[in-house]
């Protein structure tokens, strides 16, 4: 499926009606240029999940976990990671076995450990602060 957003608020709704589609265990791997919306639709993700914790990007912590919601959700952003092999250093697979939403920023660069999983690509637009949003793997 394929959404249009023109304000970090639309992005963030397109993840708040999302979230109502996961389950225990769901992975949703972003791609998407540096500043396209990735962290915003996330935002979303934890209001859909009705997590009340900020959301902020985990740029420098690999991992940012948010509970208290429907679901934990785990942010995790895979930039500095060389390929899937790190993936054991910083723990992923118990954050898939903890029963959570995994939302994985630069999912490009761990694509071989992420089988099965809901993509989002958030792509600029050809208006000012336009996203095309491609969903797969989930259906409405």
């Amino acid at each position: 499926m394929i959404r249009y957003s023109r304000s970090e608020m639309e992005t963030e709704n397109i993840g708040k009606e999302l979230a109502k589609l996961l389950n225990a265990g769901s992975i949703v791997a972003f791609t998407g240029d540096l500043g396209a919306g990735k962290t915003a639709f996330v935002r979303g993700l934890a209001a859909g999940l009705r997590i009340e914790s900020r959301v902020t990007s985990p740029t420098f912590t690999i991992v940012n976990e948010y509970e208290g919601g429907r679901l934990p959700l785990f942010h995790f952003d895979m930039y500095r990671l060389a390929d899937e092999d790190e993936l054991f250093d910083i723990g992923w697979e118990d954050y898939l076995n903890r029963g959570g939403v995994c939302a994985v920023e630069w999912s490009e660069n761990i694509q071989g450990a992420i089988d099965g999983c809901i993509y989002v690509d958030i792509r600029r637009g050809s208006k000012e602060n336009e996203r095309v949003i491609t969903i797969e793997g989930v259906s409405e």
